[in-house]
């Protein structure tokens, strides 16, 4: 069944706080919190429990199992925000953990955003969209992110002109070697330019029309 109108409604911050989700904090678009399993089993159970959680109610969160604990991030994807049915699947989480005698440790979350001084981030931001396989935010123009999470989101922080700093961090982007060529290409078509292939394919250097330098690389020839 498909959400009802208010159900889409995305929540301010002030609203989620008022939900009064003690096991839950919003970090940016999403409800995210920290189990505390103790060991791989028990976190296991708990990630049976919430697939049963999810099915239910047709709202599936994203859940990631470690030793010795379960994290969970939850959110709306279709307004990329959080909901009524957010606050919902959080709280039958939260009794499910209860029940199994595990309780969460939400201060334990933390998300990491990069941010990129730029005086003109619609000519950098394809290039990097391409050289990091990530897509426009939904919430930014100023963004680029990843949908599966696996990768930080990438925000344009304006800045005067300058001239080309001497970078003291860089990134590095780290693919399988069938796609490493495929990556480099798309970048430098975005309108990147290569900095150094000398060490390829173990890495290659590129950089962005401003000068900022990543670096694509792959497993190959490290030994």
């Amino acid at each position: 069944m498909s959400p009802s109108a208010e159900q889409r409604q995305v929540l301010t911050f002030d609203e989620v706080a008022a939900a009064g989700l003690t096991d839950w904090r919003q970090l940016f678009e999403a409800l995210r919190t920290r189990f505390i399993t103790g060991g791989f089993n028990q976190g296991l159970e708990l990630v049976t429990r919430i697939a049963a959680l999810a099915d239910q109610a047709d709202h599936h969160p994203d859940v990631d199992l470690r030793y010795p604990h379960v994290n969970v991030t939850i959110f709306s994807h279709d307004v990329f925000g959080v909901t009524s049915r957010d606050i919902d699947l959080a709280r039958a989480i939260s009794d499910a953990a209860a029940e199994l005698g595990i309780t969460a440790d939400p201060t334990a979350t933390a998300v990491v955003e990069l941010a990129l001084d730029t005086w003109d981030h619609a000519a950098i931001k394809p290039f990097w969209a391409a050289v990091l396989g990530l897509v426009d935010s939904p919430e930014s123009d100023r963004a680029v992110y990843d949908p599966s999470g696996s990768q930080p989101t990438l925000w344009f922080q304006r800045t005067d002109p300058h001239d080309e700093p001497r970078q003291r961090f860089h990134l590095d982007i780290r693919v399988p070697p069938e796609v490493a060529d495929e990556r480099i290409a798309a970048a430098l078509a975005a309108g990147g330019v290569l900095v150094s292939d000398a060490r390829a394919p173990r890495f290659t250097v590129l950089a962005d029309a401003q000068g900022n330098k990543v670096c694509v690389t792959t497993g190959l020839h490290r030994d």
